[in-house]
């Protein structure tokens, strides 16, 4: 691994900020889960047929790095990858603007960058590509507004109406007007919307379409990654309940998707302080008293929340093997040689508490003052670069 990389793990890891490259470095972890999710995951790409799945965890125990694991996965197979934490930013209860969230971080495979839209701009008029997604949009949506989208899209040389609708394909829906001004102009004709697209009642259209553009792309699929699904539990009671349908949408996805694999990461506290402490199953009784289909959506979320699968704590060989991991990086990162026991490191990641997070930044405090001073705690790092032991004042890491 190159210097460069080392200590960008290092520095990751150090910060508590969630980083792909972790995720690909250490991807061994969880065998178990991992196995459970890449099997579903491969079942989506080579079927073409959507699934979604939970799986839950406690606080600081690696959902949101097997989350960035699963990016290196996903890739491998190249599949599309979208990430996104939910809450208010972020509504799950609001499906267009979380379509517009997802967009913004949506990652081809080998990216480091977001974004898709030159393979839109790729797109030419006349294609066997472009006519095939014209004939899906016409006949394979609720609404055709996206048809006559796509068909000014290609068009069209302007280039204020090209970042319109650009933009409208990434969420920021454009007018109906604009969308008639150029159709008429390019074709003679007038459109005739067979409804008016309302985006609070049609934007799984847009869903579907892109599941259908990355297939038709050449990908193996689309997944979509939430993280911090807990923050659910923080909205109001409808706004909750209005979340739990909505998931259903992933989770048990409409055969009209296509290639979609979600996956949400969810607090394991989350069952007992809200769906028990709130009573949600009765709430989604009382919210949807006359809306039978809702109420089973909201239930089935429900359940599938309790039941989901759960990451087990790391055991002490597991987490031994990721503390010396963490000592050859630093290593690396700057060109130094700790050479230490894996006793004397885990001892020194004790004071981190339980947690698979703080011990991790635990060793790297204590790694971090071996390389600056030659010395942590009782440990001291001789001229030969060996370990000895030696009464100096301790690192105090409970203020990690």
């Amino acid at each position: 691994m190159a210097d460069y990389n080392a200590r960008h793990i290092i520095e990751a890891l150090r910060s508590g900020v969630p980083s792909r490259i972790v995720g690909e470095y250490f991807s061994e972890a969880r065998p178990g889960m991992m196995k459970k999710i890449t099997s579903r995951l491969e079942s989506v790409r080579e079927s073409g047929k959507s699934d979604g799945m939970i799986f839950t965890g406690r606080y600081g125990e690696g959902k949101t790095h097997l989350l960035n694991t699963i990016i290196g996965t996903a890739f491998s197979s190249n599949m599309v990858v979208s990430f996104v934490s939910l809450g208010k930013e972020t509504p799950i209860d609001k499906p267009y603007l979380l379509y517009q969230k997802l967009i913004a971080n949506t990652y081809l495979p080998g990216s480091a960058q977001p974004g898709f839209r030159q393979k839109l701009e790729d797109l030419t008029q006349g294609s066997n590509v472009s006519s095939e997604l014209l004939g899906y949009a016409a006949q394979e949506l609720e609404t055709d507004k996206i048809y006559y989208l796509l068909k000014a899209f290609l068009g069209t040389s302007d280039e204020e109406e090209r970042l319109s609708f650009l933009a409208d394909m990434e969420g920021d829906f454009t007018t109906a007007s604009l969308i008639r001004k150029s159709f008429k102009r390019l074709t003679g004709n007038t459109a005739k919307f067979n409804r008016n697209f309302s985006k609070t009642k049609h934007s799984m259209d847009y869903y579907q379409f892109m599941s259908h553009l990355f297939r038709s792309l050449g990908y193996g699929g689309w997944v979509l990654l939430f993280d911090e699904a807990e923050l659910i539990g923080r909205l109001g009671k409808k706004t909750r309940m209005k979340s739990y349908v909505n998931m259903q949408s992933f989770l048990q996805p409409s055969a009209k998707l296509e290639g979609v694999f979600s996956l949400f990461a969810m607090s394991s506290s989350f069952a007992e302080d809200v769906i028990d402490k709130r009573n949600e199953t009765a709430g989604a009784e009382e919210i949807f008293a006359e809306d039978p289909d809702s109420r089973k959506k909201a239930l089935a979320t429900l359940n599938a929340i309790l039941s989901a699968p759960e990451l087990a704590p790391l055991n002490r060989q597991e987490i031994s093997e990721v503390i010396m991991n963490i000592q050859t990086l630093h290593g690396e990162a700057y060109h130094w040689s700790p050479g230490l026991s894996e006793k004397t490191l885990l001892e020194a990641t004790e004071a981190g508490g339980y947690l698979l997070r703080t011990k991790i930044r635990a060793a790297i405090e204590f790694l971090d003052q071996l390389y600056q001073y030659g010395e942590a705690g009782k440990v001291k790092i001789t001229q030969l670069g060996e370990e000895s032991l030696e009464e100096v004042p301790e690192v105090d890491l409970d203020a990690l």
